[in-house]
């Protein structure tokens, strides 16, 4: 066999090749091709382990087939000779099984019984993994702990079993991410990883590699059931090998961590590691972009093919101490965290928008322009908070220059869309709601709720009513598909409330930060800045409450999980609860009203992340918006940093906990939704 442009060349399609183009085209749908690669632990090779090619991605459910089998020799090293599907939606991984006799492929072709259901095959404990889709297909595969703990984060919410299996845009997109954690060319860091903003900048690289020499232990021999009996998962059968075990890891992540961290402190085969134990193992990895547009990101929207839109306060600046004013772009990116085609986009009337935004049933992508600028900004605001900006999924302005306005639209914070198109936006300055029909700005109208003061967070549930806070008046307000004011909720907890989520029965769930005026009207971002003071722990009002579809309030409300100044509620297609924190640098998670996705004896409302912390995470910073993504990804905005003068307080980077939730159907158009 020799190689050709990377690929490995079998003697049959070299065969072929000599014979011409009549005789060289494969099978329908499929091309010819082939892998090599090699298994090690750290850098000593693993010889006699079953390589297996799995295809994900195809067919109902996106059920795993065999593609080929091969057995690594006593170097590590294994070749792997298939027919690549030609679907683009085609998932490929490798699991490495050292635990059983290897049934080899036939040479020069593909595995026989291709066509069957796969899965890891059941044998010893050890089952290393490495995503082959998603990035460029290395020269030479390497599968290691490091390639195993990137493909369990990034497919957690598919990976069982019976092998990975899943639908698009969600399994393919996670697939991607693999590769922002581990090389699959080498077996090292991933440069997304391995630099700023991630690198020595955060303890996220540090606790990958433990989380590597986590699985070593087990590879060593002498640790394997109880790295299993560790990273059982309350009320779940025991994993049954490495790979497995990492996937429960990702699902519950604050589950017996300081345990699992002293076993991981008998390898030692991946540097830099933790120090000490984290309160939880979740995977957090920054964006930053190009690394001059983010500053201040507000909150996320994701499309239907699982790309960020997301808000911007201010224009970049990397000098918090200079002034800036309100950021003139909207931001878009990939499933991975790079630019979208010509992203950031501009024009259309945007101007320093805070936490609105959201992507309509068709696409396209809305943003409230709030006005947001720094202290010492020439420009008088007044003029450029009152509008509201449309985006074709191109980043095309479908707005005109100085946006849409009208419908009582003043310092507009909240938006939502629902299934008939219809877009809601909450009108901080002017205390009303704009209900924009069929996402046809020259139809929009300003529906007046008497009593809702300073109205913020905006969701809508799955009967297409808007449920919107009032952070001046401690009431949530709720109003019908077709504006009428319905009833309004106030008491239950209801202190400073912000955002707002519904789940997929129609509940909703709000956050009461207890102390944070938000600044529109008469309140200022100093006014803001002033509330916070420091950082000593949790306040007085701090919790969430849970509203039913009646009205009536949930007994609470809740005030345990890591709450600390939550901002931003999302739910996950589990209708599970996550709460973004604007301080403490953590996220909480509650368990929902679906309680056979949470831990034995976990009731709605109590916390599934630990009870006194939260996740925490030194790559989160006072963060606004959390969204969860389809492949089941967290994103936060890091939006705000603690500065002395308030020129430039911006964050700079969005933050996604890897494979942490149930992943949700995109874009949000009411209420929770499975992919």
């Amino acid at each position: 066999m020799r190689r050709h442009r990377g690929v490995l060349l079998t003697a049959a399609l070299l065969a072929q090749l000599a014979a011409g183009p009549a005789h060289a085209a494969p099978a329908a749908g499929w091309e010819e091709a082939g892998q090599c690669g090699v298994v090690r632990s750290g850098d000593a090779p693993l010889g006699g382990a079953e390589v297996t090619l799995y295809q994900a991605g195809e067919g109902p459910g996106g059920r795993a087939r065999v593609l080929a089998r091969g057995r690594s020799g006593g170097d590590g090293r294994f070749s792997l000779d298939y027919r690549r599907p030609r679907d683009p939606r085609a998932v490929l991984y490798v699991l490495a099984d050292l635990g059983r006799p290897a049934a080899r492929a036939p040479q020069g072709g593909p595995a026989q019984g291709g066509s069957a259901q796969g899965g890891p095959a059941q044998g010893g404990p050890v089952t290393l993994a490495a995503v082959l889709s998603g990035a460029g297909a290395p020269p030479e595969l390497v599968v290691n702990e490091r390639t195993t703990v990137a493909a369990a984060y990034a497919l957690a919410r598919f990976t069982g079993p019976d092998g990975v299996a899943g639908s698009s845009p969600g399994l393919q997109n996670g697939a991607a991410l693999a590769h922002n954690l581990a090389d699959t060319g080498t077996g090292g860091i991933a440069p997304l990883l391995a630099s700023a903003p991630n690198g020595a900048l955060t303890s996220t690289l540090a606790e990958f590699n433990t989380l590597a020499n986590l699985l070593a232990t087990c590879v060593s021999g002498d640790s394997c059931d109880r790295l299993l009996d560790l990273a059982r998962r309350p009320g779940r059968e025991r994993p049954r090998n490495t790979l497995l075990a990492a996937v429960d890891i990702a699902h519950d992540p604050g589950h017996n961590a300081a345990e699992l961290f002293a076993l991981a402190a008998t390898a030692d085969r991946y540097r830099p590691a933790l120090p000490a134990a984290p309160d939880a193992w979740t995977v957090a990895l920054r964006y930053d972009g190009n690394g001059h547009e983010l500053d201040g990101p507000g909150n996320i929207a994701f499309d239907p093919d699982g790309n960020a839109w997301v808000s911007n306060n201010y224009r970049y600046g990397a000098d918090p101490a200079v002034p800036v004013c309100g950021a003139d772009t909207v931001l878009k990116f990939t499933p991975t965290g790079q630019d979208a085609p010509g992203a950031p986009y501009r024009g259309g009337g945007l101007y320093g928008a805070g936490f609105g935004i959201t992507v309509d049933a068709k696409g396209s992508a809305w943003v409230a322009n709030f006005g947001f600028q720094g202290r010492g900004c020439p420009l008088n605001p007044a003029p450029l908070e009152r509008s509201v900006s449309q985006f074709a999924p191109d980043g095309t302005a479908l707005s005109p220059r100085e946006g849409w306005r009208g419908a009582g639209i003043v310092q507009p914070q909240g938006m939502a869309a629902d299934r008939s198109g219809t877009v809601w936006v909450a009108n901080c300055g002017s205390d009303s709601v704009a209900r924009i029909p069929d996402g046809d700005a020259t139809r929009a109208r300003e529906i007046a709720v008497p009593g809702l003061h300073k109205p913020f967070g905006a969701a809508v549930d799955p009967a297409g009513r808007l449920w919107v806070s009032g952070n001046g008046s401690d009431s949530v307000q709720v109003v019908g598909p077709d504006g009428s004011p319905e009833r309004t909720v106030t008491g239950a907890g209801l202190r400073r409330p912000l955002a707002v989520a519904t789940d997929s029965r129609g509940n909703a769930w709000v956050s009461n930060s207890g102390i944070l005026p938000v600044p529109c009207g008469d309140t200022t971002a100093a006014d803001l800045a002033d509330a916070l003071g420091g950082e000593d722990g949790p306040r007085p009002g701090t919790s969430v409450t849970m509203i039913g579809p009646d009205g009536t309030a949930a007994p609470g409300p809740f005030t345990n999980g890591g709450l600390f100044l939550p901002w931003g509620v999302a739910v996950d297609g589990d209708d599970t609860v996550w709460v973004a924190n604007f301080g403490g640098h953590r996220v909480a998670r509650l368990c929902g009203v679906d309680l056979s996705a949470c831990p034995p004896g976990v009731r709605t409302g109590e916390p599934i992340s630990p009870p006194d912390t939260g996740y925490t995470s030194d790559g989160l910073e006072r963060n606004t918006g959390i969204q969860i993504d389809p492949s089941g990804n967290v994103w936060l905005a890091n939006n705000w940093r603690t500065v002395p003068i308030q020129a430039n307080p911006g964050g700079h980077e969005l933050v996604v906990l890897v494979g942490a939730a149930a992943p949700v159907a995109t874009p949000l158009l009411g209420g929770g939704r499975r992919p």
